[in-house]
């Protein structure tokens, strides 16, 4: 089993180890191009509202809802993993 933690860290790939820490490459998990693509633009858009100093509450929301469906698709896309979803804004964690 494969413990995984989806999180907008600016910094990141929006995938990481939850027990090794480090972020992974969704490509080496094998995660759809869509999927990838999909996580790539949210992480930009995270950074940039951390950059903000996550100032708009509203984006805030939307982007951990977004982070959350993308959680969610990670777990299909890995029936294996066990994946949560972590809050760069809001430092809280979420099984989403």
């Amino acid at each position: 089993m494969r413990y995984l933690t989806v999180d907008g860290m600016f910094a990141g790939t929006g995938i990481r180890d939850s027990i090794e820490g480090g972020y992974l490459s969704p490509s080496d998990l094998g995660l759809s191009s869509n999927l990838s693509s999909r996580l790539a633009a949210w992480v930009r858009e995270y950074a940039a509202a951390h950059y903000a100093g996550y100032n708009d509450a509203d984006q805030v929301a939307r982007l951990d809802l977004e982070g959350e469906k993308i959680c969610a698709a990670v777990r299909e896309e890995l029936p294996y993993a066990k994946v949560e979803y972590y809050s760069d804004a809001l430092m809280k964690r979420s099984l989403a």
